[in-house]
């Protein structure tokens, strides 16, 4: 099943509650939450108050990426704000297999996001204590950026991976997630999408025909590979 996540930090923020509430109504699967501190990235976006504020709204997951370094000192903080999920950066801490364990000590999903420079190989040792990767398609900090095309082998390799050693983890795309980008990300073995300004987030059309018209072509994709796979 391919799971849609709106990236919130593409949200017009003056009113994140009709966004999270119409979002939520339209049939998205989880929500994604960018945390920049200005440091790991260049770029600063939502805090654990603004998190907190829109929790109430909805019942679906909140994935939490830190884009912050040294995660594990602010755990605690976005689990007292709503996540369930939470994604850090191998490069952000010294100590990934703790930092992975705790979040999943405290009851929540572990995640690890891979820059696009980063290899695959920084799995090699944690990939026990991993829920879901998220593949930044782009290079993390800013929205708009286009997409990376080295990242659907990235994708293939993880998926290889996974399948070679038997673990059943997710990958999740992030970065320019679009209708010219899913079929190839999901061909790869993507099963999670961060749906921003190229597919969910736009001027012309409202939330919930983005979204419906979204899952309509994702179901063509899955339906067109399948038969290819049976021929």
């Amino acid at each position: 099943m391919t799971l849609i996540g709106p990236s919130l930090m593409c949200a017009d923020m003056g009113v994140l509650k009709e966004t999270v509430i119409r979002l939520d109504q339209a049939g998205v699967d989880f929500f994604h939450l960018d945390v920049m501190d200005g440091n790991f990235v260049p770029n600063f976006t939502m805090g654990p108050d603004l998190i907190k504020s829109i929790r109430p709204y909805t019942n679906k997951p909140f994935d939490v990426h830190l884009m912050v370094k040294n995660p594990e000192n602010h755990l605690d903080t976005f689990i007292e704000a709503g996540a369930n999920m939470i994604s850090v950066h191998a490069e952000a801490t010294e100590h990934l297999q703790r930092t992975l364990q705790t979040i999943r000590n405290k009851g929540l999903k572990a995640g690890v996001a891979l820059n696009p420079s980063t290899p695959i190989e920084e799995l090699k040792y944690v990939i026990d204590t991993v829920d879901y990767i998220t593949v930044m398609t782009v290079n993390p900090g800013f929205a708009g950026q286009k997409f990376i095309p080295l990242m659907y082998q990235k994708v293939k390799d993880l998926k290889q991976l996974f399948d070679k050693e038997g673990y059943k983890i997710d990958i999740q795309v992030d970065g320019n997630i679009g209708y010219e980008t899913i079929p190839g990300v999901i061909e790869n073995g993507a099963n999670m999408l961060v749906c921003g300004t190229s597919s969910l987030f736009k001027s012309d059309i409202s939330f919930e025909e983005a979204v419906s018209q979204l899952k309509k072509f994702i179901k063509n994709q899955k339906s067109a590979q399948l038969e290819i796979n049976l021929k």
